[in-house]
Order: C-alpha cells, then sequence, then structure tokens
C-alpha cells in the first residue's frame, strides 16, 4: 500500500510538471496507483449553456471520496502546482463554472451511487452521494413513500451540483431552498481534508460550502431531509394580463402555506412561449390571447400553482383550490386545472426537454441570465426587461416568482439582494432563452443576447438591488460588487479552506496568484 502511495505521488508530480509546461495536454490515460487520470473529453470543455469550452488537461472519474482527496492533497502540498481543479456534475452550467482550462475536472457522476434512508417518527432523511441526480433520489425514495421537500424544476442534477449553488423551485416560499434542508455533508476541502460537517460540527466549513459556488471543497455526500410524498397534485394555471395583479395575486398565494405547495408564474409573450410551457401541462388550456403588433405587444402572464393530495388523509383537495381561487383576480373564465401524479409533477420538465430533443433544440447555446430581484423592484424589472427582449421573436421562457426571505439561511454563502425594509418577499426572474445557431443565431447574435443580459443585470445591480443567481461575472472586481458587504467572508473562508485557490476556476472569483488571462477574466 505504502509503494502504491509513493508511486502515485510520484506519478501526480510528474503530471503536475507536465501541466506547467508549454505542452499542456495528456493523450492517453495516466495510471497513478489509484487513481486514473484520463485524456480529455469534449464532455469535460462543455456545459448546458454552450458558450464556453475550456478543455482541461485530465479527467478524473474517483471512485470513492478518498480519490478526490489523494489529488487534492498533492496538488495542495505542491509550491510547483498552479493546477486547478472543478468538480462536473450533470454540466448544467452556463458560463463555464464547471471547466477547468488546462486543469483537471472532476466527473462527480463517476462516484458510486449510493442512497441509504432513515425513516423516523419525528425524522426521515436520505444520506446521498453528491454524484447522485435528484430523479433518482425521488424515485427511490418515492419507494418509501417519502421525498425531499425542496426541489429544482429540473431533476437531471447532481446533488452536490445544486447545493454548490442553493436550489430553488415552487416549493421554496414554502420550505426554502434545497440549502436549507440539509442536514449533514462529507465534503473535501481544498487541502484534500475529507470533512463530516454539519450545523453543529465545522458550522464554518458546513454554511461555506452551501451555495459557494464550489470554492470551498467538492461536496461527496449530503444527507437531505425528507417528508411523506403525496400521491397526487393538483395543478392549477390561471392567466393574466395585468402585471400588478400578476404579482398581488403570487404574494397572496406565498402567504397561505398551509393550503399551497408550490408556487412558480412566467411571462407569456408570444406562442412559442404558451406552446412550450403548456407541454407537460396535461389538460386543454383555451386561451386564445391577442399578443398584438411587434410596435404595440400585448403581455400576459400565467401563475401556476399546486395542492398536494394525500389521498389517505381524506383531505377536500377540490374545496382547497376553490377556497384558493375564490381570492384571485385572474382573467374571467382563465384559471385551469389538471390532476396528475407527484412523480410526474415533478418531473414536469423532462417532457419539454424530451420535445426540444426530438427537433434539435435543446443541445444550442443558453445564454440564461437568473436574478432575485427586491419586492420593491419588481416593476422596474418587468420594464427593464421588457426593454431589452423582443416578444414576437423571444424563444424561451421567463419564469418570474416570489420567494421568502426568512426561509433562508445567511449563514450560508448564497448573496442575497439587501433588504431595505421587513419585507419578507423578494422575487427570482430567470431568463431561460434559447438561441439556435441553425435557426438564425449566429455568433454576433449570440454575443449581442450576452450583452443585452449583461445590461439588464447591470442596470438591475445598480439601480434596483438585484443580484445575479447561479452568478457569472467576468472580472474579479464584478464579483467583489456582488458580494458586496459579504466579500471579507466569503474571501476568508477560502483561505481557511482552499488557500491555494485551487478549486472552481471557472467562476472566476479567485485567479491563481501569477496566472495570465485566461478565461478572458
Amino acid at each position: 500500500m505504502e509503494v502504491s502511495m509513493l508511486c502515485t505521488r510520484v506519478s501526480l508530480l510528474i503530471l503536475i510538471l507536465s501541466l506547467c509546461s508549454p505542452y499542456k495536454f495528456i493523450q492517453s490515460p495516466m495510471d497513478f496507483g489509484p487513481l486514473n487520470l484520463l485524456p480529455t473529453t469534449t464532455t469535460a470543455s462543455s456545459d448546458f449553456g454552450r458558450i464556453l469550452f475550456h478543455a482541461p488537461a485530465a479527467v478524473l472519474k474517483p471512485q470513492s471520496s478518498s480519490d478526490i482527496s489523494l489529488l487534492l492533497s498533492f496538488l495542495s502540498g505542491s509550491s510547483l502546482s498552479k493546477v486547478t481543479v472543478a468538480a462536473r456534475g450533470a454540466g448544467h452550467s452556463i458560463h463555464g463554472q464547471a471547466q477547468a482550462l488546462d486543469g483537471i475536472v472532476v466527473e462527480m457522476c463517476s462516484l458510486p451511487a449510493e442512497i441509504e434512508f432513515y425513516k423516523g417518527g419525528e425524522i426521515s432523511y436520505a444520506d446521498v452521494s453528491g454524484g447522485v441526480m435528484w430523479i433518482d433520489l425521488l424515485e427511490q425514495s418515492l419507494k418509501l413513500g417519502l421525498a425531499p421537500r425542496s426541489w429544482t424544476d429540473y431533476l437531471y442534477l447532481t446533488i452536490g451540483g445544486t447545493l454548490s449553488n442553493a436550489g430553488i423551485s415552487g416549493q421554496t416560499f414554502k420550505h426554502g431552498p434545497q440549502i436549507s434542508n440539509v442536514l449533514q455533508l462529507e465534503v473535501v476541502t481544498g487541502r484534500g481534508e475529507i470533512v463530516t460537517c454539519s450545523p453543529s460540527k465545522d458550522a464554518d466549513l458546513f454554511n461555506a460550502v452551501l451555495g459557494g459556488l464550489g470554492q470551498f471543497g467538492i461536496i461527496t455526500r449530503a444527507r437531505i431531509l425528507l417528508q411523506e410524498a403525496p400521491q397526487k397534485v393538483k395543478w392549477v394555471r390561471a392567466f393574466y394580463d395585468d402585471f400588478s395583479t400578476f404579482t398581488k395575486d403570487q404574494e397572496l398565494l406565498v402567504s397561505m402555506p398551509d393550503l399551497v405547495d408550490y408556487v412558480e408564474g412566467f411571462i407569456v409573450l408570444n406562442e412559442q412561449s404558451l406552446h412550450s410551457s403548456s407541454i407537460a401541462f396535461p389538460a386543454n388550456v383555451d386561451f386564445n390571447p391577442d399578443f398584438g403588433t411587434k410596435n404595440s405587444p400585448n403581455i400576459y402572464y400565467c401563475i401556476e400553482f399546486a395542492v398536494h393530495d394525500y389521498q389517505h388523509k381524506n383531505t377536500e383537495v377540490e374545496q382547497v383550490v376553490e377556497v384558493i381561487s375564490r381570492q384571485m383576480s385572474h382573467m374571467v373564465s382563465q384559471l385551469y386545472s389538471v390532476e396528475v401524479s407527484y412523480f410526474d409533477f415533478l418531473n414536469r420538465v423532462r417532457m419539454e426537454e424530451m420535445s426540444l430533443r426530438s427537433i434539435g433544440l435543446w443541445e444550442v447555446h443558453h445564454p440564461w441570465l437568473n436574478m432575485f430581484v427586491p419586492k420593491a423592484g419588481i416593476n422596474d424589472f418587468r420594464d427593464l426587461l421588457m426593454d431589452n427582449v423582443s416578444p414576437d421573436s423571444f424563444e424561451g421562457l421567463i419564469l418570474i416568482y416570489p420567494l421568502l426571505r426568512d426561509k433562508w439561511d445567511t449563514n450560508t454563502s448564497v448573496v442575497l439582494p439587501d433588504s431595505g425594509s421587513t419585507d419578507r418577499v423578494m422575487y427570482v426572474v430567470g431568463i431561460l432563452r434559447s438561441a439556435n445557431p441553425e435557426g438564425g443565431c449566429s455568433h454576433h447574435c449570440l454575443q449581442e443576447l450576452l450583452r443585452r443580459h449583461s445590461r439588464i443585470a447591470d442596470t438591475a445591480g445598480v439601480h434596483l438591488g438585484a443580484k445575479q443567481y447561479l452568478a457569472h461575472h467576468p472580472t474579479p472586481s464584478g464579483w467583489h460588487q456582488h458580494f458586496g458587504w459579504r466579500w471579507e467572508r466569503f474571501a476568508e473562508r477560502k483561505t481557511w479552506f482552499d488557500p491555494l485557490r485551487i478549486l472552481g476556476p471557472g467562476q472566476g472569483i479567485f485567479p491563481r496568484r501569477g496566472d495570465n488571462a485566461a478565461y478572458g477574466r
């Protein structure tokens, strides 16, 4: 065993020297004893955004946390090393956040897909490998009549990936983001230490990693809080032609957590946005709006909410929906509802994905922008948004729905808008745009969309106090501004847990000392 470890360290040193040379690529698998670093792959240098393509020098497919620890321990102990490491889950990043130019990408899905359940009288949870996807946890937990409380809209993402950001969806107003529903983590720090942490044990690391953008450690295991799963869901949609009425009703819904289990909403800009958002909604929606003209568009809005149906509890779900809907001010006769299984409801975006794949519109550019917007600025943000999109030609979806501040733990690394009042409500807005090169969106077109989104983010940040979610900033100074008064704590945590700045190079937050202008930053 000692000989094997020695060989591994010698081989890693050879790798580091090769990565620091002018010839930074590996042409064949390299055997490092317990580790097996592989040549770079197309997958490791790309992501869902399809905007940046930064090739690593090597790929690690770990079989255990110890494999990751061995790699990081050696890199953190080598004064010669400028090698960086990025953990990659399902690759759903937009701006290369899980890429490592000339570094090493750790493919987290290679970890054994272990899920262990504990079902108790007062609390139930699942211990899950960081590379497991949420869809797999859902499928396994439902067999026990359980499910996580908080979700993302798309389930083909890894546990570690979403916990490194926040993890939000329509349940967030009620249960908080996914990072508020974690009891314990196993983390490999940038020093290579394997640490089990929780709110009561190594809490600094626990809080740093949650929403930490992969800067402090790699999540290799998580203990996820579970609840009883409903059998069915009553899924309701209501349409609006007035933005203020739309947001007022959304805020009404999130004020009723005892009745409502899920709240989201979206802007209906054109026929395409109406159709694409209705693929997974298995009801006949007789909504035929007049979208006006290019110079004088009519904009509509849709709220969707859901009520869980625990059939053994004899809940009168229809009556609950009636009680809720009577208090709403949607367009006359424009409320639709349908009953679906809990699994199909949570997995609804998968149907949209399969539809887009079937017509070749899934693997295209996705210049997405997500913003947290204070309640006081949401009307101005809507106006800013409309000044920067063309409703008649917009391809994609614009999500908008309220969240509640007190459901978020401010000790984590997530950045929320500063609260200038006692208002609990803030909004998340997701501009989920597609840009198809074969459909006419060339490189110039894509760059123009990115500039528009940058303009929206900058203007909303300066004038409305908004903050990016799944943030992208092209310079370290942009990150300083993003974190604001939180920067000192974030930077201090970096010095504690990843002092050589090995982890998360694709974010561009902490360029390694002596680095050149890699990543265009």
